[in-house]
């Protein structure tokens, strides 16, 4: 989506503000002894006294409200009463929503409780990995690029990039064009960041694996060579400077 009218960003702003307080709300309320079903029910009322709907239920069919995925699962998992989160999970959730026809997307990866498993490190890299990219965007610069300095600055903490997971542009819909904004230097993608542009950019940050595979329940993708991954993500306006954040209120950065 391109922000050309003064209702369109006032629009974007109200679904990321949705998105982003339902996020910063279901972090705290996350915590041992709850199942990842309550957490989306709750995050799901959250969206719904706002006026918000889910966006991956209402563009996929997906299961749930919002993803949430835990430990060895990178993103996608589908909530279930069955999984009962435990001190020092390492938990990702991730909320899009659609509301008077905006669509924005947030997420974000953090410990339950203690870090007792040692996650912390990986999810600080993530962290400061996302601020650098997106503080390094502005109209005029080659994705790749900024692939490329995300992919560096992941090596230079000593971890690897999921490189078949990507973020995206979005406003209008859920995905939209540039469809692949890569975690690591795409020398195929010659595409650019355009001023005004809405996109959400987010990382991949993997302990071991370079790939994600998608399991047998159809949503839930998780390492092709184990261990542990780290995902945060803003949806932006591109500008001839610093980008607006338009979900800052997430809170993920603290």
């Amino acid at each position: 989506m391109s922000i050309t009218q003064e209702y369109e960003l006032v629009g974007m702003k109200k679904v990321s503000e949705a998105v982003a307080l339902t996020l910063k709300e279901m972090r705290k309320f996350a915590k041992p002894g709850i199942t990842t079903k309550e957490l989306d029910n709750y995050g799901r009322q959250i969206l719904k006294d706002m006026g918000a709907k889910s966006a991956p239920y209402l563009t996929y069919g997906f299961p749930g409200w919002t993803c949430i995925s835990v430990n060895n699962e990178f993103c996608h998992g589908i909530p279930s009463d069955k999984k009962i989160l435990d001190e020092g999970d390492l938990i990702n959730i991730d909320v899009s929503a659609e509301l008077d026809g905006f669509w924005s997307d947030n997420g974000g990866s953090f410990v339950i409780g203690t870090d007792v498993n040692q996650h912390q490190k990986l999810i600080e890299a993530s962290k400061q990995i996302l601020r650098k990219a997106i503080h390094n965007i502005k109209g005029g610069v080659r994705i790749s690029d900024i692939g490329l300095l995300m992919e560096t600055e992941a090596k230079k903490r000593g971890y690897k990039v999921i490189k078949n997971l990507t973020g995206h542009g979005i406003g209008s819909s859920l995905h939209e064009e540039p469809n692949e904004i890569a975690n690591y230097r795409d020398r195929f993608n010659l595409q650019r960041f355009k001023k005004n542009s809405v996109v959400a950019i987010e990382t991949f940050i993997s302990t071991t694996s370079t790939y994600a595979e998608t399991l047998q329940d159809g949503w839930t993708m998780v390492s092709n060579m184990g261990g542990f991954m780290a995902q945060h993500e803003h949806t932006i306006v591109v500008t001839d400077g610093k980008p607006i954040i338009l979900t800052e209120m997430n809170e993920i950065w603290n």
